[in-house]
Formats: C-alpha cells, sequence, structure tokens
C-alpha cells in the first residue's frame, strides 16, 4: 500500500465517522479507526494494522492532523497499554487474547499498567521478590510492586515475578497477565510533588492468575519484560509530531504573552535560551522521524534509550525556562498541594489555548517533568545501556551472575 493509499484510507474513516463531530466519542472514533487498520498500521489486517512498514503510522497520523482539529494522542488515552501492552501482547500473546484485548487497548476501554519495580528492586527489576507458585492451572502470586503508574484506574497489569527462586535471578522469572481486579489485588496511592497521586503501591495477597494468562514460557519472563521496556523507551521518547509542538509550542506561547519586564540584556539572553531549546526539540523530532523511517515490523532495540534520555532531559528544561518566563508568577503553584487523583486536572494535561492554562500547565509540568529522568529507566541506567548494547563498552562488573537468587545476599 502506498503512502497516497494509505491517506485515501484515512480520509474514508473520516467520512465514516470525524472525531470533531461532537457525537462521537474518542472510544466511539478509535475503535472504527481500529477497525479500519489504521491504530497500529504495522500490526497484522485483524488487529488494528494493515501489515505495512511501521514508518506508514506517522502518515496516518499526519493525515487525520491535517483534516480534524481533535487528535488523541497515544500517551494521552492509554499510554502503557498502547506504548508498552499491544507490542507485547502482539509478540508473546496467543492469538484469542490479541483479538480480546488489543482494540480494548486503543480505544481506551481498558487501561494497562507496568506491575514491574518493587521497593527492594527499582533499577535491577531482575532482583525482584515477589513470588509465584503453580497451584493446578493457577499461579498463586505474593508480593508488592511499587512506583505502578494508573494501577487505580487498569484493567490489566503486566506483571514480572519470580517462579523458580533456585536459578539466576534472570533466568526465574515469569511474565502475567494480571486482572487488576482479582482478588487480593490491593492499590495505594503515592503522592507526588504535584500533589497527585498517579503512582501507586501495589499488594498481591494470595492472588490467583490462570497459567493461561502467561506471556512467553515459564521462566522466559526476562525476555519478555526486555520487549516491554524496550517499547516503553521507543515510547517515552518519540518527541513533538510536529515542527515545533510539545513543549516548545507552550514556551513560545508564554514568552509572547510575557510581561515581564526586563532589559535588553537578559531579554536577548532568553530569547537564546529558547532558541537552543527549540533547536534541540527539532534535531530530536527529526532523528525520531529518521529511525522510524527506516525502521522494520518488531519491537525496538537499545537504541530507543539514546531518544528517552535526549527527551526527558530536554523537557525538563524546557519546562524550567517556561517558569523563568513568567517570572515571580511562576513560583507561585495555584492549584495548591490538595491529594488528587489522575482525571481532576484534565484540563492541564489537554493543551486548552488560553492563557490562564497555560500559565497552570507550565508549573505543573515543571514539577511533573522532575519525575521523567527516573521513571521508564533512570537516565543513568539508559547511558549504561547504550554504552554496553550500542557502542559495546564494556558491562559493569557483577557478581551475581552465575548464582541462584536465593543464594545472593540482600539487606
Amino acid at each position: 500500500m502506498t503512502e497516497t493509499e494509505v491517506r485515501e484510507r484515512v480520509r474514508s474513516l473520516l467520512q465514516k465517522i470525524h472525531p470533531d463531530d461532537p457525537g462521537a466519542t474518542a472510544v466511539d472514533f478509535r475503535g472504527v479507526q481500529f477497525d479500519h487498520g489504521l491504530a497500529f498500521a504495522s500490526y497484522p489486517e485483524g488487529l488494528g494494522g494493515l501489515g505495512l512498514s511501521p514508518k506508514m503510522q506517522s502518515i496516518v497520523n499526519d493525515e487525520l492532523q491535517q483534516n480534524a482539529k481533535t487528535f488523541y494522542e497515544n500517551l494521552a488515552i492509554n499510554p502503557i497499554g498502547i506504548g508498552m501492552g499491544a507490542p507485547v501482547l502482539l509478540t508473546y500473546g496467543k492469538d484469542e487474547g490479541k483479538r480480546e484485548m488489543l482494540r480494548r487497548i486503543f480505544t481506551g476501554e481498558d487501561i494497562w499498567c507496568q506491575l514491574f519495580s518493587e521497593p527492594s528492586a527499582g533499577s535491577d527489576v531482575a532482583g525482584l521478590s515477589s513470588r509465584a507458585v503453580r497451584n493446578g492451572d493457577d499461579w498463586v502470586v505474593n508480593g508488592q510492586k511499587v512506583w505502578t503508574t494508573l494501577a487505580h484506574v487498569s484493567k490489566w497489569g503486566m506483571l514480572v515475578t519470580r517462579t523458580d527462586p533456585d536459578v539466576p535471578k534472570h533466568d526465574g522469572l515469569s511474565y502475567f497477565l494480571l486482572d487488576m481486579e482479582s482478588p487480593g489485588v490491593e492499590c495505594r496511592p503515592l503522592y507526588q510533588i504535584t500533589g497527585e497521586a498517579e503512582f501507586n503501591e501495589v499488594f498481591l495477597n494470595d492472588v490467583r492468575i490462570p497459567h493461561s494468562r502467561m506471556l512467553g514460557e515459564e521462566g522466559q519472563g526476562w525476555r519478555v519484560a526486555i520487549t516491554t521496556l524496550m517499547n516503553e523507551r521507543s515510547a517515552l521518547g518519540g518527541g513533538a509530531s510536529r515542527k515545533g509542538g510539545g513543549p516548545v509550542s507552550l514556551l513560545l506561547k508564554l514568552l509572547q504573552e510575557s510581561k515581564v519586564s526586563r532589559s535588553k540584556v537578559e531579554q536577548a539572553l532568553l530569547e537564546d535560551r529558547i532558541t537552543r531549546l527549540y533547536i534541540r526539540a527539532e534535531m530530536l523530532r527529526l532523528t525520531t522521524l529518521r529511525a522510524r523511517a527506516t525502521q522494520r515490523s518488531g519491537n525496538p532495540g537499545p537504541e530507543g534509550s539514546v531518544g528517552k534520555v535526549a527527551q526527558s532531559e530536554l523537557y525538563q528544561q524546557v519546562w524550567e525556562t517556561c517558569i523563568d518566563v513568567l517570572g515571580e508568577d511562576g513560583l507561585i503553584y495555584e492549584l495548591g498541594y490538595e491529594l488528587r487523583r489522575p482525571g481532576d486536572i484534565t484540563s492541564l494535561r489537554s493543551g486548552n489555548d488560553d492563557d490562564e492554562t497555560r500559565r497552570l500547565q507550565a508549573k505543573y509540568q515543571l514539577l511533573r517533568s522532575q519525575a521523567n529522568t527516573i521513571e521508564g529507566g533512570t537516565s543513568e541506567i539508559m547511558r549504561n545501556i547504550l554504552g554496553e548494547r550500542v557502542l559495546g563498552l564494556p558491562g559493569e562488573p557483577r557478581v551475581d551472575k552465575n548464582i541462584a537468587w536465593k543464594d545472593v545476599p540482600r539487606g
């Protein structure tokens, strides 16, 4: 299918249902988009795709943005489900599970979360201690997970847990799809610097998971987890979808509206700083487009860590500059610190185009962006991956490589 034919298919979709129509919800529109094979262009027909090159999804998105004011960003609809759950399900899931889950992932009807990190195993995911024990056709799981984004609203969780403590840590893990509504699953909010609680700690107390919900084979959990993480970093490091878009766009609008009194020298220095950020944002966007243009079907590799590091650190600096543009007004966080759950501040994330919302969004995002260089793999871990797996540099020393997990000393 050529680019022209893909664009014609998108226009056919918009004739059938248009996202700007008052009666068309996000679920309605994205459901029809999925059925047209325009959700995941590289996926097989019948599973939201057309079996095309991954780069064709950019063509789909471009055509949608040109012909509609309403554009639903995947990371706003179902970030973990679309960014990580869908590709992992496509790679390791059974056909029945793919047909059952992929459409609902894309429409946002089923939110997904990622149950990897634990209090004693953050960056060292393979060192986790939650246990799953086989009991007939089920596995019984006990343990605790932490920093689990959106767990409180999720239907499905991607769970990595230890099924064999008698082998080295990477070999004794298995990967499950956990129904978050199962008995024994308890979510407790973790409040952030923003006053919001999108993170959670999740307690698993004798939770039963059918063996049929295992992805991959028993003991292959690390392999499936790596696939998840590679897709996560690729999703988080994508940059803006259009020139001058994303946080830089808001920064430029704040500069145009700024009433802060500055000397000519101060103004020139600020504009020079913003220009450099704009250039870096454009470099990130073009690098991402170039990578997607050459990407073949399949899961991304370790090179996705490049975009993740670059975007995380760039966006932190952009939001810091937004606060500097606001001047003294940037020191006041009008929302206060009332404890909230995601959904209460939708207007701050929707990009509503008015001055007050932009100021609030900049202040919120300055606080929220502090997590960017931690979540999805810290920048330090990303640089280790790039050094070892992309540049071929020697790995860090490991003293637990060939030792059974149960025999590794722990504090």
